[in-house]
């Protein structure tokens, strides 16, 4: 129950009352919920903030963590010099913004301005002119009133550092670290941290008065706290004199100086009722401790009295832009005096930085819009008999794969989302915890259990219990202060042997080692639970009525476009990664599945196709399923490009024929995928004798830092037939949905790939847009000096925030040059102008993407003729 407060501003006579718990609510949507690393799942950083613009937000992150969100200049520099930005989108950007300007300057001039001031290579400006340049900026500073300036607020820590006197912010950063390291532990600490069933802020003031990093008065000040958090950080707020007007954007400062763990905070926060205010218990111990450490530089001025303009700076863009001495602006009147101080205001870095990314995203739209030709947008009839059908997950590691498979055989590839829109939560073989397997915006609403006969569950339990019991008792006796001293000596010979082979062959020992482990494990034959159950233990209901198989089934069959000319074998193909001694292996997993593999909803879904209750309600609303034709489940491996089957019922006599031929054609496609991508990946040995076996060498090196490229350089989302790109050689860069607008007369299904599918894409491309441009902040930066701590996540060192992206191997080809390409996801959609228009009409929040420039749309009309909507 949230309890309202009153806080004193200003003036004791002026209170405000409020709550505490709404405002820590609204707050927190400048982080975003930051889960554990062994679930990794790509999430936009800036998902709470697209109500605001692209450009707004990179001022405010500039201003208050120092954070640049545009690409640098090395990037831009380097993308003109490969060709991929033309200079006339540039000046096309120019001119859109100088048409929305009210400045009072002959349109040439403040047009050269622009354009020099946007050239890639310039040479160090000097300037000798110091005290002209000074005093003429003495006479012109009665104009810092007239040219408006963004206000940010900063956290008192901030300012004070600001001043110079005491490294307070970054003091109490550590200080923040440390005690959230202590709470959130879940696998490393021998002793956990006391308390903490209470909550973090009770554990942390119950010890705070025991730690030998804080002084005597600092100590005696945090021992007169309230007992509850919210009443805490309010009485914190009114020590700290925060006006009433700044409230929350005081509490966003605090949250973005460590989005990181401040981000887990949240996450756990969503996780159970008994830590819901776990968020606001954080910004309490954080601003109380603030309060203690800035209470004698208290009062501090007014931050607003601080924010003005500078003229200097202004003079001299116009020296070196406008080829302007300072001489001549005792020619100008007031009026273009103003006008040139205000243009070189407004044409700021981050509106240059800005021209620049939408020139670099426009060539590559060009680009992507002269490779579908005309002729690809027709649909036209099969000439051949169709084999075998996939349905692949949109993943961009999908796209080469999908391309080799339809060279070699009479097959045909589809697109759709990897979870198959099965709203699921999933429990292996043995295993007791469950892993929602689905999109992280959604919940499941269903439980599938795979499970066995009794006798043979019961062995392979023995068996895996006995397999996990050693790795227990090792990391057992690792943490006792006894038996570590023994554990050397015993676990030596072994650890030594497996240490060598996974260095000098590590690909024949990683091989090996897991082939052993399957072989005694001996997985036995499942069945998944698909038919409702009626269960005590489950949250969630087990299975799924008739009605409800017949609906999931209908509706993926849609969603990717296959509803009639079915071939005699379809195979749904999940997809997963394979690495060795990599914290971010759950990074190279399905994005769509909550970062795991996506087989076992490959195989739900193939299951339900094949149910004969499903095939005859289908049939009666005009989906026929062939007799003939059998679904079956695939994964593909993305690291060796492999496709491994997972589940093969009884086949039909057509459906082996297919099944054969496919077998016969795998290694093909396998060889064709490996050599197209091992060139991609740096390595010492640019010749490569055999492609296979050195991505295996990839998977299986715990010493490679960059087993695959995972998603990096995806640039677009093509929602369309397959007709419209099969053809062309999208280079591993775009997310492929099937879709048939002329199947969708009332534009249901474009909305949900657009809710759905479409948003995992943009979270999962503004994620590794945000890892490539700040990879110290929004990235994990070097994966060689990371420490996984807490065992929920890495820093860097001991003493940094919670890293929530991608690591600099992720993203970088080498310390100068980038391998992702930084660009805002453009969104393509073939389809009637009018459904373009109605699908912005009823989604506001895509509306608000496009428009606030957090993605980019085009679309291509049934003439072929290609529209921008950004």
């Amino acid at each position: 129950m949230s309890t309202a407060l009153t806080l004193n501003f200003q003036k004791e006579s002026d209170y405000l009352s409020f709550d505490i718990n709404d405002l820590v609510k609204v707050a927190s949507e400048v982080i975003v919920p930051l889960g554990h690393i062994n679930q990794f799942a790509a999430r936009s950083p800036w998902s709470g903030l697209e109500q605001q613009t692209f450009e707004q937000v990179a001022r405010r992150l500039k201003d208050t963590c120092d954070v640049d969100i545009y690409p640098n200049d090395a990037m831009l520099a380097s993308a003109f010099e490969k060709g991929e930005i033309e200079k006339r989108f540039l000046k096309e950007g120019i001119t859109k913004w100088l048409d929305i300007q009210d400045i009072e300057l002959p349109r040439n001039v403040a047009e050269q301005f622009c354009h020099n001031a946007l050239e890639i290579h310039q040479q160090p400006f000097h300037i000798s002119e110091g005290p002209e340049l000074k005093n003429l900026a003495k006479k012109l500073c009665h104009y810092k009133t007239q040219i408006p300036k963004n206000y940010t607020v900063l956290t008192n820590s901030q300012r004070v550092e600001q001043m110079g006197k005491e490294n307070i912010a970054e003091d109490l950063n550590i200080h923040i670290i440390k005690w959230c390291k202590l709470y959130l532990d879940e696998s490393q600490a021998v002793w956990s941290m006391p308390n903490r069933n209470e909550g973090f802020y009770s554990a942390w003031k119950a010890m705070i008065l025991y730690d030998p990093a804080l002084n005597h008065n600092i100590r005696k000040q945090l021992k007169t706290l309230p007992e509850d958090a919210g009443h805490a950080l309010t009485e914190a707020m009114i020590t700290l004199d925060i006006p009433k007007s700044e409230l929350q954007d005081y509490l966003e400062a605090h949250l973005l100086s460590l989005p990181g763990w401040a981000g887990m905070m949240l996450w756990r926060s969503q996780q159970s009722a008994e830590e819901e205010k776990l968020l606001l218990e954080y910004l309490a111990v954080r601003i109380s401790l603030e309060c203690a450490f800035v209470k004698p530089y208290l009062p501090l001025r007014s931050q607003k009295v601080e924010e003005q303009v500078q003229i200097e700076p202004l003079l001299l863009d116009w020296i070196q832009w406008g080829n302007m001495p300072i001489s001549d602006w005792a020619k100008l009147s007031s009026t273009e005096v103003k006008a040139r101080l205000l243009l070189a205001a407004r044409f700021d870095e981050f509106v240059r930085s800005r021209l620049w990314l939408e020139a670099w995203e426009k060539t590559y739209e060009v680009h992507i819009k002269e490779m579908i030709s005309s002729k690809q947008l027709k649909v036209v009839q099969q000439t051949k008999s169709i084999l075998v059908q996939f349905a692949f997950c949109i993943d961009v590691r999908s796209e080469p794969f999908r391309r080799q498979l339809e060279k070699v055989g009479p097959f045909e590839t589809f697109g759709t989302a990897g979870f198959f829109g099965l709203p699921i939560e999933t429990t292996e073989l043995g295993s007791t915890h469950s892993h929602e397997s689905l999109p992280i915006m959604f919940k499941p609403q269903y439980k599938v259990i795979e499970s066995s006969s009794d006798v043979d569950l019961k062995q392979y339990k023995q068996r895996e219990n006995t397999a996990n019991s050693l790795s227990h008792a090792f990391n057992t006796m690792k943490h006792n202060m006894l038996s570590n001293l023994l554990l050397p000596e015993i676990s030596g010979p072994w650890l030594s042997l497996q240490t060598l082979a996974r260095s000098f062959v590590p690909q024949k020992a990683g091989y090996s080692i897991r082939k052993i482990r399957e072989k005694w494990l001996h997985k036995p034959s499942t069945k998944l639970s698909l038919d409702h159950m009626h269960t005590h233990d489950s949250e969630l209901p087990v299975g799924f009525s008739e009605k409800e198989q017949v609906f999931y089934a209908r509706q993926a069959l849609k969603m990717m476009g296959l509803t009639n000319d079915f071939a005699p074998l379809v195979v749904i193909c999940g997809h997963g990664s394979h690495s060795t001694n990599n914290p971010y292996s759950s990074a190279l997993d399905c994005g769509a599945c909550g970062g795991a593999s996506s087989g076992f909803n490959a195989r739900v879904l193939a299951t339900l196709c094949n149910l004969p209750t499903v095939r005859e309600t289908l049939e009666k609303e005009g989906i026929v399923i062939p007799k003939e034709t059998v679904f079956v489940a695939a994964e593909h491996i993305t690291t060796l490009d492999e496709l491994r089957f997972i589940y093969v019922p009884v086949l039909s006599e057509a459906a082996q024929e297919s099944y054969n031929c496919i077998q016969t054609k795998l290694s093909e496609v396998r060889d064709e995928a490996n050599a197209e991508r091992i060139v991609q990946l740096p390595t010492l040995d640019s010749h490569y004798k055999n492609p296979k076996a050195e991505v295996q060498r990839f998977a299986e090196d715990w010493s490679e830092v960059r087993p695959e490229w995972g998603l990096a350089r995806n640039a677009t989302f093509i929602i369309g037939e397959r007709q419209l790109t099969d053809a062309c050689n999208l280079e591993g860069r775009a997310f492929l949905h099937n879709y048939q607008w002329w199947n969708d007369e009332n534009g249901e299904i474009l909305a949900k790939i657009i809710a759905g599918p479409a948003k995992v894409a943009q979270w999962i491309n503004l994620q590794y847009y945000a890892s490539t441009v700040a990879p110290h902040y929004y990235g994990s930066g070097n994966k060689t000096t990371q420490t996984i701590t807490a065992g929920i996540g890495v820093m860097q060192g001991n003493a940094s925030d919670l890293l929530s992206g991608l690591p600099w191997q992720s993203v970088m080809q080498s310390d100068q040059e980038a391998y992702h390409e930084p660009l805002r996801l453009l969104v393509v959609i073939q389809a009637p102008r009018e459904y373009i228009e109605r699908l912005l009409d009823r989604d506001s929040a895509f509306l608000q993407k496009v428009q606030h420039g957090w993605i980019r749309l085009a679309s291509i009309n049934a003439e072929g003729q290609w529209e921008s909507w950004s």
